[in-house]
């Protein structure tokens, strides 16, 4: 009963024909308020003036959202999204991201993460739509606001950077959707400067790339874990060549995300069952165990690995399984396990291999 008051107080405010004691019969817990609660509280708190502590009441909610932003690279999201959807308000996390836009865009501590917070709600676009017609409605909206605040003077003249004694420009007038400049590394510290000469003010995103040998896990968004299950084999100790085994990936992601891949190698010269060719076996692979609310839209088993590619990812563990038969010897030095958001590279998992000795 609440939040339906709170978001008819909150719709009543933007017209300013609410007042203080519209919030009489509320108790005030926006701790425990969904995200959209939250939202329409602070923008009550913005628009009526006279609500008893309002100075301290202000900070405190614009704190609780901080709290709950998940930033991942340039990915953004909310750690509360699986109890935030709220069908029956016609709310889903979608509102909840474009409002967040039109509720923030004028707090200066909130400048530099608008550009992280729109790039996420514009990420959550399914074919080029948010899941409802009114958080499509919110997100024309929110990013008109947005563009009139941020983006009213087009971008004009020539940005520099450099990197030590290498330097690069974009120009402007050739490139309106901007470039990128790519540094490699100096042989020491160095310092990173730019400056923009011209109109407007363009947004930049730094990014930094390493090819370093991978020798622990490293977890950015995701999490991994493998495991070799013994299907068939002739000597408890060793793997020989013709054995089967079981590939048990059992993942973890930090947010929703939407097209996720995971990538597992396996020894060249192995065979991935399951693809219903010939000599492949339905029995060894009937017990390939799937665990979590994710579904996969393709899996490819190639000759060099495993990959299952996901529409929709929430938050939350999964477990994916597959079978290989073991068809050569030798000694397999194999590449690390990946799980990625394909148009989030930055948010990853990634574990490295151990060596894979096969028998004759």
């Amino acid at each position: 009963m609440s939040i339906r008051k709170l978001t008819a107080i909150e719709a009543l405010a933007r017209e300013e024909d609410a007042d203080a004691s519209m919030l009489n019969s509320i108790i005030i817990e926006p701790n425990l308020w969904p995200t959209s609660a939250v939202i329409d509280w602070l923008n009550i708190l913005q628009s009526i003036k006279n609500i008893p502590d309002r100075e301290k009441r202000l900070p405190e909610a614009e704190q609780i959202l901080r709290s709950r932003l998940n930033f991942q690279g340039t990915k953004m999201g909310f750690t509360t999204e699986r109890t935030d959807f709220l069908w029956w308000l016609m709310v889903s996390n979608d509102v909840n991201a474009v409002r967040l836009i039109l509720s923030m865009k004028d707090f200066p501590k909130w400048e530099e993460d608008m550009p992280r917070i729109v790039q996420g709600a514009l990420a959550r676009q399914i074919k080029g739509a948010w899941d409802l017609t009114l958080a499509n409605a919110w997100g024309v909206l929110a990013m008109e606001k947005f563009s009139a605040k941020f983006e009213a003077v087009p971008v004009a003249g020539v940005t520099n950077t450099s990197l030590g004694e290498k330097a690069k420009i974009v120009d402007w007038n050739k490139n309106p959707k901007g470039a990128a400049n790519l540094y490699g590394w100096p042989g020491k510290r160095g310092t990173l400067k730019v400056s923009h000469s011209g109109a407007g003010k363009p947004w930049l995103t730094v990014q930094s790339l390493a090819a370093i040998p991978l020798t622990k896990d490293l977890s950015s968004g995701y999490k991994i874990k493998r495991t070799i299950i013994p299907v068939e084999r002739k000597n408890a100790k060793t793997w020989t060549s013709g054995d089967i085994l079981r590939i048990r990936l059992e993942l973890a992601a930090q947010t929703d995300q939407t097209w996720v891949v995971v990538s597992d190698p396996v020894p060249a010269g192995s065979t991935i069952l399951g693809k219903g060719l010939a000599r492949d076996s339905q029995i060894l692979t009937k017990d390939e165990q799937r665990k979590g609310w994710v579904w996969p839209a393709f899996e490819e088993r190639s000759f060099e690995a495993f990959r299952a590619y996901y529409e929709y990812v929430p938050k939350g563990n999964w477990q994916v399984e597959y079978t290989i038969r073991l068809n050569s010897s030798g000694t397999f030095q194999l590449p690390t396990t990946r799980v990625e958001a394909m148009y989030f590279p930055e948010m990853f998992g990634e574990i490295p291999n151990k060596v894979l000795e096969v028998q004759p």
